[in-house]
């Protein structure tokens, strides 16, 4: 399964997870194999996503693509690259990463965003680049820059790595 292109809002919370410290890149025997994962906690840090991405192209299949999968509820219900993903693209440096604009997203309640807008992802966005000026990025420098990033997750036309996972429960 190729994933599908999410929401310009999930890049602007990738970065925020970024910027609040909330991915853990995981050591483990599958890191040696070119396989990284990762847990990216929730804005409430109440629950985590896993994570894990595949750089190698998979030399045994001519042609196949770098695969991911996350938990996550995007990636679940809609078969879009969800926020976590993208944190973890960004984090190994495979997508553009800002740190100023990054700082800009720090510390935002996505969850009670999120849920005030019942979910309504162009709500929330207008809402978060209201919140990034006020932190002293524009909202034309965001939103450029997450174009930017978008363009690149279409361009890496990214394949799914497994099996679909159900996302956490909780807050």
């Amino acid at each position: 399964m190729k994933w599908k292109l999410p929401h310009i809002s999930k890049v602007y919370e990738a970065l925020g997870a970024i910027a609040d410290h909330r991915l853990e890149l995981l050591s483990r025997r599958a890191a040696k194999l070119g396989v990284m994962e990762a847990r990216v906690y929730s804005s409430s840090r109440n629950k985590f996503y896993d994570v894990a991405y595949d750089a190698s192209k998979n030399a045994l299949r001519p042609g196949s693509r770098q695969a991911i999968m996350s938990n996550d509820n995007s990636a679940y219900w809609k078969g879009e690259l969800g926020y976590p993903a993208i944190a973890l693209l960004m984090q190994l440096g495979v997508l553009p990463f800002d740190s100023k604009i990054a700082e800009s997203l720090k510390s935002i309640a996505w969850k009670d965003i999120n849920q005030k807008h019942k979910n309504d992802f162009d709500k929330t966005g207008l809402e978060v680049e209201g919140i990034a000026e006020a932190h002293g990025c524009p909202k034309e420098k965001l939103q450029k820059f997450s174009n930017e990033v978008l363009t690149k997750i279409e361009k890496l036309a990214l394949v799914s790595l497994g099996p679909k996972q159900k996302p956490p429960a909780g807050y």
